[in-house]
């Protein structure tokens, strides 16, 4: 990407200042919590995550899996269409593991001539596949209650659809709070999502104790009506997981990580002003541009060091970020023509 300006850094080589003020703050900072910025240790660390990641995927299948086929077995006695859509929505949620297992897997490749950024957007990929799939099975939950009010048939063996019901609240609120909590360690959106999908399950199998509750009583439309209950729960987690990844394919971030990481940046010494700052994730992982007001009669190698310094206060306060590109802006000297001009042509409408 072409910047304008006088200094940039995209990358930085720890050409620290040791002897002034900064320098030790940066020490003293190194030995309370040791890290490391360069390039093969921001890669340890995304690979890290991609592993934490593919961990969640693979733990929450199997019980998820497990939790879907013994619901399977009690749908075939029982009849229960409550417990019917239940279960399909259990198994749809248990294979959402396929397609972010595989944006993982590329994720995890190196950037290429072509593909300049690696392939973490595979991850946002991942994601619309996890919408359609919860879409898909929204409308088949909702045909088959559908149905089942058209044409009413008797629930049997009512004890176990309960019990299957509560099993089904039991692994799904399980893997909900294991996927969120490790989607939003890592940053990952789609894990997010199939967090908030699994979390929505476990409420609709509660759903399906009241179709077993109202059969049990006599209702013999209990069983549809909850269906169709769970249809509209079914709806609704679409709607919220829609939102976050079509926000994150929109490169949308937390307004909150951009005031923090302009806050970070006010505090490098050096730096008069923040101008343009640009965050946006690429899978889980977080770049960002900035440019920075410096003075104007500090020389290349000094603006590169408050270039250096910029992006080592960024890689600490936010979290998730592996990269920032930062570019230097001399400040305004009254009389001086602007050192923009050559490229004012070129700016968009």
């Amino acid at each position: 990407m072409h910047r304008k300006g006088i200094a940039v850094s995209d990358r930085h080589h720890h050409e620290h200042d040791h002897h002034s003020p900064t320098g030790l703050r940066h020490r003293l900072g190194h030995l309370l919590t040791p890290h490391s910025h360069d390039p093969a240790g921001k890669v340890d660390s995304a690979l890290e995550s991609s592993a934490r990641g593919m961990r969640a995927l693979w733990v929450s299948l199997a019980v998820l899996g497990a939790t879907a086929l013994a619901q399977a077995v009690v749908v075939v006695v029982s009849g229960s269409v409550a417990l019917l859509g239940d279960t399909v929505h259990n198994t749809a949620d248990a294979l959402t593991a396929v397609p972010l297992g595989i944006a993982f897997v590329l994720g995890r490749r190196a950037a290429t001539r072509r593909f300049t950024y690696g392939y973490g957007r595979a991850e946002d990929l991942a994601g619309i596949v996890i919408v359609l799939t919860i879409a898909a099975s929204a409308v088949f939950a909702g045909w088959t209650a559908v149905d089942r009010l058209l044409d009413p048939r008797p629930v049997q063996h009512i004890p176990a659809v309960a019990v299957a019901a509560l099993a089904g609240f039991a692994g799904n609120e399980w893997v909900a709070r294991y996927r969120i909590r490790v989607g939003r360690s890592i940053g990952s959106a789609a894990l997010v999502a199939d967090g908030l999908h699994a979390r929505t399950d476990g409420f609709t199998s509660l759903a399906v104790l009241l179709s077993a509750g109202g059969a049990a009583l006599g209702w013999q439309l209990a069983d549809p009506v909850v269906g169709l209950a769970i249809t509209a729960a079914i709806t609704l987690v679409l709607r919220d997981a829609a939102r976050e990844v079509f926000r994150r394919v929109l490169d949308a971030v937390d307004p909150a990580l951009v005031d923090r990481a302009e806050r970070a940046l006010r505090t490098v010494p050096g730096v008069q002003d923040v101008g343009e700052l640009r965050m946006r994730w690429i899978g889980h992982r977080l770049r960002a541009e900035v440019a920075l007001v410096v003075d104007s009669e500090v020389t290349v190698r000094q603006a590169h060091a408050i270039a250096v310094a910029a992006e080592h206060a960024l890689l600490h306060a936010v979290p998730n970020l592996t990269a920032a590109l930062v570019h230097a802006d001399p400040a305004h000297t009254p009389g001086a023509a602007d050192p923009h001009l050559p490229l004012a042509h070129h700016a968009s409408a």
